[in-house]
């Protein structure tokens, strides 16, 4: 009589690679790779042309230090890119403050000239005073932002 031997039952073999498990470890640390230089760009990057110091102080979103009363020219404004944000001195010791995204289709306003805000997209503008359209494409006015005057600072609210 012969004894046969069953062999063991086996698991199925476990794929392997990026498609069986996710992504392989090599796409996962060049996206984070990629992820760390973007962060690093931006960190580097003003659309304002400001330098860093008090008027291109990141930390004015949270309430500090905007710019200075005396960085805001009378009877124009500056454009902080990176908070979003319009500041204006319509009459000298009178600052307002806005939204810098146009209100026609979302574009980043860029000059202050002649008492308007301008953008560059459609070429709406508005008033330095309230905000109001100068100049259509836009038909609602910029949003007002909450600005604390204190001293010779200007914060975001």
């Amino acid at each position: 009589m012969t004894v046969s031997q069953e062999s063991a039952p086996t698991d199925p073999p476990v794929p392997t690679g990026p498609t069986a498990l996710g992504p392989c470890r090599r796409s996962v640390v060049a996206a984070v790779g990629a992820a760390g230089i973007a962060a690093a760009l931006t960190a580097c990057g003003s659309g304002d042309g400001g330098g860093s110091g008090p008027t291109g102080d990141a930390s004015a979103a949270g309430g500090g230090v905007l710019a200075k009363t005396s960085d805001i020219p009378e009877g124009g404004g500056k454009i902080f890119a990176d908070q979003g944000v319009v500041v204006t001195q319509p009459k000298k010791g009178e600052f307002k403050a806005f939204t810098a995204t146009c209100t026609h289709q979302g574009c980043k306003v860029t000059k202050i000239e002649g008492g308007t805000i301008d953008c560059p997209c459609h070429g709406s503008k508005f008033s330095i005073e309230d905000g109001s359209v100068k100049h259509p494409p836009a038909t609602q006015p910029l949003p007002a932002k909450q600005i604390k005057v204190s001293g010779d600072s200007i914060s975001l609210a």
